[in-house]
């Protein structure tokens, strides 16, 4: 039976008959619980997640460092909940990977920082995808490093708005080649501020409904580039806290990291202040925390282990979580927590229920952070990189060489108490290899090839990080990720990618090179299969290294060019799998180009 509960006839007070009444009473009743969850969804906090890069847990003066100042950071603890014993892991893209899917990355695929091994496996959820099923609004701003082309693109990965760079670390920080939703832009300005700047006017754009905010700086990660406002305090200032063995740390790259500091809490300045002014501060969820260890021997509370150990130093980042609705300010949580616990909190903080279809790693934290008086379980939260895995309890760490530390008597890991607690230890290592046979097994087997034309999306990105080379071509330097390939110069050299074609079409293909007007001329040639595009290379572009101005101290990544793009044709691209090759046909001047990026655009014949 159908009720009209919008009869349009009016009814007289004399005709309120039983069943009127009835009726009345079933539609207060409807209205008065449909009301509370009507509200609580209009209602639910928004989430900013700011993610900083190579900063260690002592980079701030939040934690004793009295060589910086971080006014901004150290406030959104006070205003909020600190965390004492938070881990991630020891390099960048494996961090992203278990904050983003709430799993161990050794699960999701993730056991390199490049030429794919960064990326994310296509059957992982990630929290953007969480949020946006929710109804949320999605943004990314700033270095993403786990995955280029789509599917693994952000925009594939439930954010809807993406700006920044999809590499582990960029040659250059001002004004330098960006993505914004897939197609090439122009940065402006300092690459950290515009990355705020994106975000901020992100934020205002969707003041008025929910919205989740991933903002993952890439600083201080080096090139040790910062503006002179911030340079130019730390260019000659006496550092009086140092690494705990003062003979291994770089006074110039120390001052360098500190200064980027300063400028990330200036950020954070100005994204916290523009919650207040948009008066949604509230009900805004904001988080802060680190992706590994520092990038160099500098203090760090006088921990063991930078970026890269598995050791205390190398793992330990700040977690600052601010709502000032529900989350008492000052709190102060002691008990272990991990990058894998975020996304089961902040769902469950949201009350949005998390999509993923395998289990999670990570547990919600909320109960920590609402301060309800509820038992904790005891858990064991894993290190791992490179074959190297460390077990961290309350109290224990378990070295990846199985010594056992009492992390609250020793910080420093000075002392090995194996032998004074040989149980323990030995279950502890027990765990390690159980952990292994469940997470680790044939976690870097990678068959995965690099797809072209996945999706939606027109363009696909394949540049020189992903490529291997045949023949006499060099790598502009040993770290891939923001490299280009030089010495180009005979016709039986080869660029090459492992490709997997997802749509069949006519794709536009442009080469992204550099190529001084003695070596114009060269016959280029693109193949896949049975089927090729070739051009000759006619017009000089030969643009000077960029960089080496801007930098604090040396750098070991390699410095880059402002490529030019060049229309190479159109290839046809059947479904399947393959090898691209790119060659030089012929090779007239001393080397054929220097290459940086292929940009594939699918058309319509």
């Amino acid at each position: 039976m159908t009720i009209n509960m919008w009869n349009s006839t009016p009814l007289r007070n004399d005709s309120c008959s039983p069943t009127t009444i009835l009726l009345g009473v079933l539609f207060l009743a409807l209205f008065a619980n449909w009301s509370p969850i009507c509200a609580q969804a209009a209602e639910r906090p928004n989430v900013i997640v700011v993610l900083t890069d190579d900063q260690g847990w002592g980079d701030l003066s939040l934690h004793g460092n009295t060589n910086l100042s971080t006014p901004n950071i150290d406030a959104l603890a006070r205003s909020g909940a600190q965390f004492d014993r938070f881990f991630v892991c020891p390099v960048c893209s494996p961090t992203r990977a278990e904050f983003l899917t709430g799993r161990y990355h050794t699960r999701s695929g993730v056991y390199s920082t490049s030429a794919g091994g960064e990326r994310i496996n296509l059957d992982e959820q990630t929290i953007a995808e969480t949020f946006s099923a929710a109804g949320y609004a999605t943004a990314a701003f700033g270095k993403w490093h786990n995955g280029m082309q789509t599917p693994y693109h952000p925009n594939s990965r439930g954010f809807d708005e993406y700006y920044g760079f999809c590499s582990g670390h960029w040659g250059n920080y001002f004004d330098p080649m960006l993505e914004h939703n897939g197609k090439l832009v122009r940065g402006r300005g300092f690459v950290i501020d515009d990355f705020t700047n994106h975000a901020m006017k992100f934020i205002e754009d969707h003041r008025d409904k929910p919205f989740f905010v991933y903002l993952p700086y890439n600083t201080p990660h080096s090139p040790m580039q910062v503006p002179d406002r911030w340079w130019k305090k730390f260019a000659d200032k006496e550092l009086k806290l140092r690494h705990r063995d003062p003979r291994r740390e770089k006074i110039g790259h120390t001052r360098a990291a500190l200064a980027m500091c300063e400028n990330i809490d200036w950020n954070v300045g100005r994204l916290l202040a523009k919650l207040d002014e948009l008066e949604i501060a509230d009900n805004t969820i904001v988080v802060y925390f680190c992706d590994n260890g520092p990038n160099g021997f500098r203090f760090n509370g006088g921990m063991k282990g930078r970026k890269g150990s598995t050791d205390e130093g190398g793992v330990r980042s700040p977690l600052l979580v601010r709502w000032p609705k529900a989350i008492e300010a000052g709190a102060q949580v002691p008990q272990i927590s991990a990058a894998i616990d975020l996304l089961p909190t902040l769902a469950d903080l949201a009350g949005v229920k998390v999509i993923s279809k395998k289990p999670l790693d990570g547990v919600s934290l909320k109960p920590l952070l609402l301060r309800r008086e509820s038992p904790w379980r005891k858990r064991l939260i894993f290190s791992h990189w490179r074959n190297r895995i460390s077990v961290r309890t309350q109290q224990y760490r378990l070295g990846f060489r199985g010594q056992l530390f009492d992390m609250s008597a020793d910080p420093r890991q000075e002392k090995n108490v194996a032998g004074e607690h040989p149980q323990l230890t030995a279950k502890l290592k027990a765990a390690v290899e159980k952990w292994r046979d469940d997470v680790q097994q044939g976690f870097d087997q990678d068959d995965r090839a690099f797809p072209i034309g996945g999706g939606r999306a027109p363009l696909t990105q394949l540049p020189a990080r992903d490529a291997k080379t045949a023949g006499g071509i060099e790598r502009s330097n040993r770290f891939p990720n923001c490299s280009y390939f030089h010495d180009w110069k005979s016709a039986d050299d080869r660029i090459t990618w492992d490709v997997e074609v997802q749509t069949a079409g006519s794709y536009e293909v442009e080469v992204y090179y550099a190529c001084p007007a003695e070596d114009v001329g060269s016959t280029i040639e693109l193949s896949f299969r049975d089927y090729g595009v070739r051009n000759k290379l006619t017009i000089a572009h030969d643009p000077p290294l960029v960089g080496a101005a801007e930098d604090r101290v040396p750098r070991g990544e390699s410095y880059v060019k402002y490529f030019k793009p060049w229309k190479l044709g159109r290839i046809t691209l059947p479904r399947g799998r393959g090898q691209l090759a790119l060659r030089a046909l012929e090779i007239p001047g001393g080397q054929a180009m220097e290459f940086r990026l292929l940009m594939l655009r699918r058309v319509d014949d």
